[in-house]
């Protein structure tokens, strides 16, 4: 009777997301500058009404946008799930580590060099990038991990590593010649605008497939949560299991900072909350769960972002960071409680 219960929440729980992701999806289609009725935007995606104006906002503008939006606020939940995973603490995520900066860093360099040689930055060269990024930021974080057996102080040195690669990166654009560089600016704020359907096409490959090998993690992860000691008497191999956490929670998180900047809070709030949405941390039920939570959550943020004070168009990060903080507040709050 009880599994029967959990059952029933979990479905219930994932037509919540669903539902939500689907209302968001239109609105974020509908809403803006131009605001469009909900019919017209369904026959635009029949095809219909092509060459007008209309057709061109949806299908070249605000459609390719929210699908990035879906892809991207999905892969940075999960990073950020996948991080909390490997360090045991509900307040690990890309940005408070380091990662997001570390991998906005390179980025900034890899298309100020390209710039200034008129040449251009291709989709996977900027992931690559953010890639190299996120594993040099998560190599010093690692390193104060042996050197620093206290969490907070680990998170608090994360934070530090993120500062430096930010001030490094702001010097970059400040300096900048050029002005397409100095419009890297923005870029590093957060923003999912500008998405073309090339970005889409790049983005649900690499965040398909990393999503695709964290769910045939689901099961060592399980035993991993128990503990390190338990995963080994499991089977698991526990050396090669965390390397291959780093490196998909950092293909993900890098994903998401090569083509939207470095995204505040997403990380450490939609697990959180999904947890307590279906009431379990099993991993198999998470991981899923998480996608379509961050994907939720990020589009009701660029909602915000773009519409709350239009024309005027808002970070994305200024507007996860004023939901995602009471989160984490709450967390460390409960934690010091518990």
């Amino acid at each position: 009777m009880q599994t029967n219960n959990h059952y029933r929440r979990f479905a219930l729980a994932y037509l919540f997301l669903v539902i939500i992701i689907g209302i968001f999806l239109m609105v974020n289609i509908c809403v803006g500058s131009v605001n469009i009725s909900v019919s017209e935007v369904l026959d635009i995606l029949r095809g219909q009404g092509s060459g007008s104006v209309n057709h061109d906002i949806v299908m070249q503008i605000r459609f390719p946008r929210s699908v990035a939006t879906v892809i991207l606020g999905g892969a940075l939940a999960l990073s950020g799930y996948l991080l909390q995973t490997f360090f045991h603490n509900p307040i690990a995520g890309p940005f408070v580590l380091g990662i997001s900066s570390g991998a906005k860093l390179v980025v900034a360099l890899t298309m100020v060099i390209s710039l200034s040689r008129r040449g251009a930055v291709s989709s996977f060269m900027m992931i690559l990038s953010a890639f190299v990024g996120s594993l040099i930021s998560m190599a010093f974080v690692l390193a104060l991990s042996r050197v620093i057996n206290q969490m907070h102080m680990l998170i608090v040195g994360g934070v530090m590593i993120g500062y430096i690669c930010t001030a490094i990166t702001d010097f970059i654009v400040t300096f900048a010649d050029d002005s397409n560089i100095v419009n890297l600016h923005n870029w590093s704020k957060g923003s999912f605008s500008g998405i073309t359907w090339e970005n889409v096409a790049v983005m649900f490959l690499v965040v398909t497939i990393s999503t695709i090998i964290v769910f045939f993690l689901s099961k060592p992860m399980s035993a991993y949560q128990m503990g390190e000691s338990y995963a080994r008497n499991m089977g698991v191999n526990v050396e090669l299991f965390r390397v291959l956490l780093v490196l998909l929670s950092s293909i993900l998180s890098a994903c998401v900072t090569a083509f939207a900047g470095p995204i505040s809070f997403v990380g450490i709030a939609v697990p959180h909350l999904i947890k307590s949405l279906f009431g379990t941390a099993k991993p198999i039920i998470m991981i899923p769960s998480c996608f379509l939570g961050g994907a939720g959550f990020c589009l009701l943020c660029d909602l915000i972002a773009r519409v709350a004070f239009a024309p005027t168009e808002l970070s994305i990060s200024t507007v996860t960071a004023v939901f995602g903080a009471p989160v984490v507040i709450y967390i460390m709050v409960h934690r010091k409680r518990g």
